[in-house]
């Protein structure tokens, strides 16, 4: 959830500090010889900046549909309530513990804060840590294997 926060965050900023150089830029003055869509330039580098920002803050890029699908397959063999019909949110969980994984270099830890992320209706209190350390690797191996 805290992802989410901080990349909303983070968009919000660069489409404010976007839409203010916008409008200093937006009508040039007659002796200026400025290209004639600045705006254009400008807004090709916000999600350019916004990636940037998401890798510093330790965020990996969504997966590739492809990857994507195979995540998704290995967390339904692992037990399908991981997903339990919602796999933008086992997406933004895989996401949430790659950036927590950054940091985190104890692997009982990793394993400990993967089960507090992973949860289910039927499972309030995570999938146990045997469950939880497969739920890391397909992570880990999945959307951030540089962590």
């Amino acid at each position: 959830m805290r992802t989410h926060h901080t990349i909303t965050l983070l968009a919000a900023g660069l489409l404010a500090l976007t839409g203010c150089s916008e409008a200093v830029t937006s009508e040039p003055k007659p002796d200026d010889k400025v290209a004639a869509s600045p705006s254009a330039s400008q807004s090709s580098l916000a999600p350019d900046a916004l990636s940037s920002a998401a890798a510093a803050a330790g965020i990996p890029p969504s997966p590739a549909p492809e990857q994507r699908a195979i995540y998704l397959a290995v967390l339904n063999k692992i037990d399908p309530e991981i997903i339990n019909g919602k796999d933008d949110k086992a997406i933004s969980r895989g996401l949430s513990q790659c950036q927590s994984m950054k940091d985190e270099k104890d692997p009982t830890k990793r394993v400990e804060s993967t089960n507090r992320r992973f949860i289910s209706p039927d499972h309030p209190d995570g999938f146990g840590p045997t469950k939880a350390a497969f739920i890391l690797a397909a992570v880990q191996t999945n959307l951030c294997p540089s962590y």
